[in-house]
């Protein structure tokens, strides 16, 4: 089982009940949620000021994709998963193979995902 309990975390999620909810899981599993972003402009802000091991990013913020914060983490070799109750049909064909926790979710899916993307 993967340790979790140096993990930093950025979550990015607009919705406030789902974002509450992620980070009570990352933070009961034992991760470390450094930064939660409601919006792309306060997310790549906080790229910029903060060090993170990995992130979770909503795929729709507030009507914006979140593709662009996407090629940031890729150039930082920042690992990241979606979350969003879609599949992967409509993304861009880069990001077709991200890891996708699908909404609804449970702490077992998070936990699950997480192991996948520092397996």
């Amino acid at each position: 089982m993967t340790d979790f309990s140096k993990m930093r975390i950025l979550l990015v999620e607009d919705e406030s009940a789902i974002a509450i909810l992620l980070e009570d899981m990352l933070v009961e599993i034992g991760c470390t949620v450094v930064a939660s972003a409601a919006r792309i402009e306060e997310a790549r802000a906080l790229l910029d000021a903060e060090v993170f091991d990995a992130a979770i990013l909503d795929v729709n913020v507030g009507g914006e994709r979140s593709y662009s914060l996407c090629d940031l983490l890729c150039a930082r070799n920042i690992p990241f998963m979606f979350s969003t109750g879609y599949g992967p049909e409509g993304f861009p064909p880069q990001y077709k193979n991200v890891r996708i926790l699908r909404k609804p979710f449970h702490i077992g899916d998070l936990r699950a995902e997480l192991s996948h993307l520092f397996g």
